[in-house]
């Protein structure tokens, strides 16, 4: 009955929550669309809210949006000669620039390069030579970037998230100058941000850095925000100065890639953070200065996230950090790194101190350190959700081939019952997957990825075993080798074999869209809170 009344649209408030769920699966809310018309009016918002972020064939979303141009904007497309290529002749039933609610600047500017390049390539097939002046197409593709921007402040668009990068690609970074200027002249396009991210990878663009000076603080309510590279200098000088709005409300910092060279006075800058509750430090350069400061904090420094490479040099005091905050700690992870005494240290005290690790990215080099892995996870165990293990490179040497076979035959019984993710990077022996896929039998995994870098096939082991107990919901798997002319397979795009694990109601989903990487994909950030 209640099924029924959802369909029929009797209870919109609950419909709208189910349909939110799917809120980043666009697949699903484009089928959301056709349903109904409550459920078209529902699902379109969601939709919209961050169109930038998915990629398409021709992201003729843009044409959409340029659909709400006043006249003054349009007179200056005219100029181009290619406006039949740009205005769709059906009727917009929505304002969906109103929807949008995530403004990524470099997201915005990659996605008009990729729509220019396909207008130009459509042009040129037509035998119609327009825009091929390169100046010319730089400042169609500005005029493009400023209109949609002025298109979503007209049209009643209300940022939640905002994500900043600065960069030294030139011709982007006099977009963006543009784009901040145009913002700071209508305030209420991002006055209600929650989630700010900063990513400075040139820190000497002054006025660049001026702008979002102004922005920041501009804002009483901010949540979250995001530093990236070179940026948090810009924050610490902000935070303590006498404009600082929101040392009451921000409740996440997320450092990704920050070095710390010469910072001082974190005291003063955590200190005043009322409503601090998680910090996520990943891949950042830490060092001995930065680790003894939070160590001298009187409030609790609530770290829930630790990714880092690191060296022995820091490995004493980063052993104190954990044992004063790793009851905090909920994500674990450490890179490419061969120092085998700070890896030893460094597993060895989150076993000691960080009961409540959920997310657990390892990369191992070695076998020595092997079995600390083991006793972490057996430790764990019940808590994990995530666990990724990464074996060296792409290489074939018998360390790796060692290395994957003890994980294999050990990992599976030491697992928990129910796992969200389970990413395994490995030199995989058929013989040794079987005994893996035996011994976790008894574990529900809801992501399953495979990169098997051995060279020998696995799917026939996977069938049998899923025949066998149901226990995977969606899988992905990728077979590299080193072998001369041979090209990474996609389990994805072998069409009968998906269809075979759909008879199974398994998932089969492409390898890089389901992967989840924690030392360069800044999209990360957006799973932590």
């Amino acid at each position: 009955m209640t099924c029924s009344k959802i369909f029929s649209g009797d209870l919109p408030e609950l419909t709208y929550e189910i349909i939110k769920y799917f809120k980043n699966d666009s697949s699903t809310l484009h089928s959301c669309i056709l349903v109904n018309r409550l459920w078209c009016r529902l699902a379109i918002p969601l939709l919209w809210e961050n169109p930038f972020s998915m990629i398409t064939e021709k992201y003729n979303f843009i044409e959409i949006y340029l659909c709400k141009l006043n006249g003054d904007l349009k007179s200056k497309l005219n100029e181009y000669n290619i406006n039949d290529y740009l205005f769709p002749s059906n009727t917009l039933l929505f304002n969906y620039p109103s929807f949008l609610k995530y403004l990524c600047t470099w997201r915005i500017t990659s996605s008009i390069e990729r729509w220019t390049k396909n207008i130009i390539r459509t042009l040129k097939l037509e035998n119609k030579y327009v825009l091929q002046d390169l100046d010319l197409v730089i400042k169609f593709k500005k005029l493009i970037h400023m209109s949609l921007i002025k298109i979503f402040i007209e049209n009643g668009a209300n940022l939640h998230t905002l994500d900043i990068e600065v960069s030294y690609y030139c011709d982007y970074d006099s977009y963006l100058d543009g784009v901040l200027e145009l913002m700071l002249q209508n305030p209420n396009f991002f006055c209600n941000i929650r989630n700010l991210k900063l990513y400075f990878i040139d820190s000497s663009l002054s006025r660049i850095k001026s702008h979002i000076s102004q922005i920041i603080n501009l804002h009483r309510n901010l949540k979250k925000i995001v530093l990236g590279y070179d940026s948090f200098p810009l924050y610490q000088s902000l935070s303590l100065s006498e404009d600082y709005n929101y040392s009451n409300t921000l409740n996440t910092i997320i450092l990704y890639y920050v070095s710390f060279k010469g910072i001082n006075n974190l005291d003063k800058v955590f200190e005043q953070l009322n409503g601090l509750e998680s910090v996520h430090i990943i891949y950042c350069c830490l060092n001995t200065s930065f680790i003894q400061q939070i160590i001298n904090l009187t409030k609790p420094f609530k770290l829930k996230t630790l990714f880092l490479n690191g060296s022995s040099q820091i490995s004493k005091l980063l052993q104190l950090l954990l044992q004063k905050y790793g009851v905090y700690l909920e994500n674990f992870g450490f890179g490419f790194c061969r120092d085998l005494l700070f890896k030893q240290q460094l597993l060895e005290s989150i076993t000691r101190y960080c009961k409540n690790v959920k997310f657990l990215d390892l990369n191992i080099f070695e076998n020595k350190n092997i079995h600390l892995v083991f006793n972490l996870i057996e430790k764990l165990n019940q808590n994990l959700y995530h666990l990724s293990i990464n074996v060296g490179q792409i290489d074939s040497s018998s360390d790796h081939i060692e290395s994957s076979s003890i994980i294999l035959r050990n990992l599976g019984q030491l697992l928990p019952l129910q796992l969200d993710y389970l990413s395994l990077t490995l030199n995989i022996n058929t013989k040794d997957f079987e005994i893996f896929l035996e011994n976790s039998q008894n574990t529900f995994i809801n992501k399953l990825l495979i990169n098997n870098r051995g060279g020998h096939g696995i799917l026939s082991c996977i069938k049998e075993c899923v025949k066998k107990k149901q226990r995977i919901k969606n899988l992905a798997i990728i077979e590299n080798s080193l072998e001369v002319g041979y090209e990474n397979k996609d389990l994805f795009t072998l069409k009968d074999e998906v269809k075979k694990f759909e008879s199974y109601d398994i998932r089969v989903q492409r390898y890089n869209n389901l992967v989840v990487c924690t030392n360069y994909d800044i999209n990360f950030t957006r799973e932590l809170d």
